[in-house]
Parts: structure tokens; C-alpha cells; sequence
């Protein structure tokens, strides 16, 4: 397996005119300035309509045309990856979700950290902060994994307590979870997704870190401020070869695809069942319904799965106005989202270049013309 199998939009019901309201746009944007670089896939009905790349490799203003074998950092898109393959040891018997985390990693008791499941790592109910006190400063010394880990076993302090009363996104607690992946199974994180994930999905163009891909396919990102004239920020060969579980996967778009289709159907495309029918509607529902300490009103409207988000009609957070709160995907701060919604039998990947936080609102524009491409029998 290589790609999905490519169609015309008519022959998907997607609307032509409507998908290339989308393309102008990133036309427009990427003419402009505001969006350095991006691509564009929408499938449906186990097919895709062929990716569309926008833009330059890079944010720089002399940058070269973007590669049509380009690699895009995911960002935090690298999550619900990452919980895939930890997903695929739960079927095995090696991992229980009800576990305490203490269970997997002792020294994980520090600052009163008990009450964590893992579980709770899924759904980001576990108090974890998102990221560690001294997470620059790590990044400046060009630190090794491991030094997050430890962090992050020893270091943080939780949020709130017990965990399952609240909901705070945390990508320490995603660390955790790789960490848990790498005792149980003694090999790295990246390791694990190759051999879980990328290999028998037969990804192509996509790996957590830069693996051996040459680093001119990867297309550069714009940066936080912090990280201007650094020598460890997302562009850097530091950052890029990391590979970091909560952020650091490089994919094509068209990989992408393949992977949003594995979820949509249910865990299997192309006649590989990555993962069993029952762990994918587990990991593509509401978890938080779980929790009986939740507050309702969050078990309510930012729902998440095992990994993956839910989308969260009526909040700020929402991928777009056309979509329920059945639809899940996620979102990355490279300005990055994937969405996939059963109903429609149809996703959408957008990737882009540009920091999602500076103007969240251009992503959920392209989501809104893109839901509205979808043509849908008149008894849906």
C-alpha cells in the first residue's frame, strides 16, 4: 500500500466549485504572504481527490516552490498517532487503560501523581501540565528525550486532583504514555510507530523525527518568537531529528490520508485492520462520559476520544460550523488539522505553515468551505 486510490470530486459527491473556493484561498494566502506553505487532501468513500500543494518550502521571502514530495511537521497531530500504536498494546493484553500509571513507571508517584490512569493520559483529564517548567531551557541545551521524560516522571506537579475532574490538554502526559510504550515493549518511540503504525499501514513519507528522510523534503514552518535566531527550534536539525511524541512527526499528505481513512473505517483500509472495530469506537467516542467527577458542562461540550478530539460545537476550539460533535480529528500548532466524520463516510487534511494561534479562524474557514463541498443524499 502505497496511497488511496485517487477520483475526480464529482465521482465522491464532492462539489468541483466548491473544493476550488478552498484552493483560491490558499492561493490567495500563500500569494500573500500570510501562509508561507501548504496542502490540501479531501477523501471520501475510501478515495481521495489528488493533493494539492500551495506556496514555498519555507517562511523565508527567497524560499524555493514547495516540494510535491514534501513533508509537513504535524505537530500535535503527532498525538493521536502516537496513542494509535500504545492503542494496538492494549489488544495485545500488555497495556490496561484502568491501570494506575504507577503500575508501568513507580517513580511516576512523585508529587502526589497516584490517582493518574492512564487512561486519563488519553483523554487529557490527567492534571499533567502541557509542558515542562523548564521546557526552554531543555530546548536551549539542545537536551535529549530523555531529559523530558525524567522531567515529566519526577518534575510535574499536577494540575488539579484526582485526576478525572478536570480536563487541561497536556503534552507531557502524551510523553508519558510513549514512555510507558518504550518499557513495555524496549524499544523507542519512534521505533514502535514505525513498526505499529508506518509499516504496516505502508506509509511512505512519514516518521516521528526526520529519520532518514533528506532533510530538503521537510517543509519549514514559521516559529514562535522564543525560538527566532535559535539553534533549537522547529526548523532546526535538532528539533527535526528529535522527534518528540507529542509533536514531532513529519508526514505527506497524502500519508495523512491513509491514516484518516484507517480511523474512519473503522480501523482498517486497503485490507489491513490496523486496529479492531470496538478499540476504534472506543478511541473515536466520547470518553469523558466516563469520568462521574467531571463537571458536565465539559463532559458536554469538549468531548475527546482515546487520543483523538472531539469537535467542540459552539466553543472557540471548533474545526468548523458545518461539523458535529461526532466529528474528530485534531489540530497542531504548525497550523495543521485533520478531520474525519462518519456521516459524510469523508475527511478532510490541511496542512499548513503558518502558526495556527495567530489566526486560528483561517483553518476553520477552509474547514467550513470544505464541509460544504460534501453532497449528501437527500435522506441524510
Amino acid at each position: 500500500m502505497t496511497a488511496l486510490p485517487t477520483a475526480e470530486p464529482r465521482e465522491l459527491n464532492l462539489d468541483p466549485e466548491r473544493l476550488k473556493l478552498a484552493h483560491q484561498l490558499l492561493t490567495e494566502w500563500t500569494d500573500a504572504g500570510d501562509i508561507p506553505g501548504a496542502a490540501i487532501v479531501v477523501g471520501r468513500h475510501g478515495k481521495m481527490v489528488e493533493p494539492v500543494f500551495f506556496g514555498k518550502q519555507g517562511p523565508e521571502r527567497k524560499a524555493e516552490p514547495i516540494r510535491q514530495d514534501g513533508m509537513f511537521l504535524l505537530a500535535s497531530i503527532t498525538k493521536p498517532i502516537v496513542y494509535m500504536s500504545a492503542l494496538r498494546l492494549v489488544e495485545r493484553g500488555q497495556l490496561v487503560l484502568s491501570n494506575p500509571v504507577t503500575h508501568y513507571i513507580p517513580d511516576f508517584a512523585a508529587h502526589h501523581k497516584e490517582s493518574i490512569l492512564v487512561h486519563h493520559l488519553f483523554t487529557h483529564t490527567s492534571g499533567m501540565p502541557d509542558m515542562l517548567s523548564n521546557n526552554v531551557e531543555l530546548r536551549q541545551s539542545l537536551a535529549p528525550l530523555d531529559k523530558f521524560i525524567n522531567g515529566a516522571i519526577y518534575d510535574t506537579v499536577p494540575l488539579f486532583q484526582p485526576a478525572g475532574t478536570g480536563l487541561s490538554y497536556q503534552s507531557m502526559g502524551t510523553l508519558i504514555v510513549a514512555e510507558i510504550v518504550q518499557r513495555l515493549t524496549r524499544k523507542t518511540i519512534a521505533q514502535h510507530v514505525r513498526d505499529e503504525i508506518i509499516k504496516p499501514l505502508g506509509l511512505n513519507s512519514t516518521w516521528l523525527g526526520r529519520g532518514d528522510f533528506p532533510r530538503e523534503r521537510l517543509v519549514r514552518v514559521e516559529t514562535p518568537e522564543y525560538q527566532a535566531g535559535s539553534h533549537f527550534g522547529w526548523n532546526s536539525k535538532y528539533w527535526q531529528d528529535l522527534g518528540v511524541p507529542w509533536g514531532g512527526m513529519f508526514a505527506s499528505p497524502a500519508d495523512m490520508a491513509v491514516i484518516c481513512q484507517c480511523m474512519l473505517n473503522y480501523g482498517e483500509v486497503q485490507g489491513t485492520q490496523l486496529l479492531s472495530r470496538s478499540m476504534v469506537e472506543m478511541a473515536t467516542t466520547n470518553r469523558l462520559d466516563d469520568y462521574p467527577d467531571l463537571p458536565e458542562s465539559i463532559r458536554r461540550s469538549q468531548p475527546w476520544g482515546l487520543g483523538w478530539r472531539l469537535n467542540h460545537p459552539g466553543q472557540s476550539g471548533s474545526w468548523g460550523n458545518l461539523l458535529d460533535r461526532s466529528v474528530f480529528g485534531h489540530t497542531g500548532a504548525t497550523g495543521t488539522m485533520v478531520w474525519m466524520d462518519r456521516r459524510r463516510d469523508g475527511f478532510a487534511v490541511l496542512l499548513t505553515t503558518a502558526i495556527r494561534s495567530r489566526a486560528p479562524w483561517r483553518l476553520v474557514q477552509l474547514s467550513n468551505i470544505i464541509a460544504s463541498a460534501f453532497i449528501e443524499p437527500a435522506n441524510l
